[in-house]
């Protein structure tokens, strides 16, 4: 099974990292308000980095991994893959 973690962009500007093993409908839930807390009160505007994995327990490690970046280690994480 392959679970994914995921990078959207919010309106404000922030951004908002997670993991799922279903990524059309977990983002489809963040953007009907039922996602999570944090993008209740920051819309998702966009999804825009993800990465795979075979385990959830990597997936989980990585999600903590790019939680701890700051906002513009998180951007230039996006811009790499982007250019790839």
């Amino acid at each position: 099974m392959v679970f994914y973690v995921y990078i959207l962009l919010c309106c404000d500007g922030s951004f908002y990292t997670g993991y799922t093993k279903d990524m059309v409908s977990r983002v489809r839930l963040h953007q009907i308000g039922r996602g999570a807390r944090y993008t209740k009160a920051h819309k998702p505007q966009n999804l825009v980095y993800f990465e795979e994995y075979d385990s959830r327990s990597l997936a989980m490690r990585r999600e903590r991994e790019i939680k701890k970046l700051s906002h513009q280690q998180k951007q230039v994480l996006i811009d790499s893959k982007i250019k790839k």
